[in-house]
């Protein structure tokens, strides 16, 4: 079966916890389960993976990358976090791998601090959702499965 990376940066771990009037009460744990059904509505699997070093989330879009070209990958839902703000590394690992990556953030990062308002990662993912709250990343499944 093949499968999507759902990819979550730092401090997405927090998740119901930090800054609830923000991002919610949803766990990151809840929101990996909402994946999982819907891609599972698709035929396809996921495998979630968060972490809090920049090198880790790397790594995570290398083997998506190779596992695309084996036809195991669909595609990556990513919430890089504040990575997505400082990340020039985020953005040459996905534009160096043939994977289509969705760009998932919570909130709306352009209603928020203006160093926030640009991404690194916006010109190399397929698309970019932002603002929708958790939503985001069952918008983003339907995107790359739909």
């Amino acid at each position: 079966m093949s499968k999507l990376l759902i990819l979550n940066g730092p401090n997405l771990n927090l998740l119901g916890t930090r800054e609830p009037t923000q991002y919610g009460f949803e766990t990151l744990a809840d929101v990996e389960e909402k994946c999982r059904v819907l891609a599972a509505k698709y035929d396809v699997g996921t495998e979630a993976f968060q972490n809090n070093i920049e090198g880790e989330l790397i790594n995570a879009i290398h083997r998506a990358g190779e596992e695309f070209k084996r036809g195991e990958c669909k595609g990556i839902v990513f919430n890089p976090g504040a990575y997505t703000h400082t990340s020039i590394a985020l953005h040459d690992a996905i534009k160096g791998v043939d994977v289509p990556v969705v760009e998932v953030h919570i909130s709306n990062v352009h209603a928020r601090e203006s160093f926030r308002h640009h991404s690194y990662i916006s010109p190399v993912a397929a698309g970019t959702i932002i603002g929708m709250g958790t939503r985001g990343y069952e918008l983003a499944i339907e995107f790359l499965l739909g």
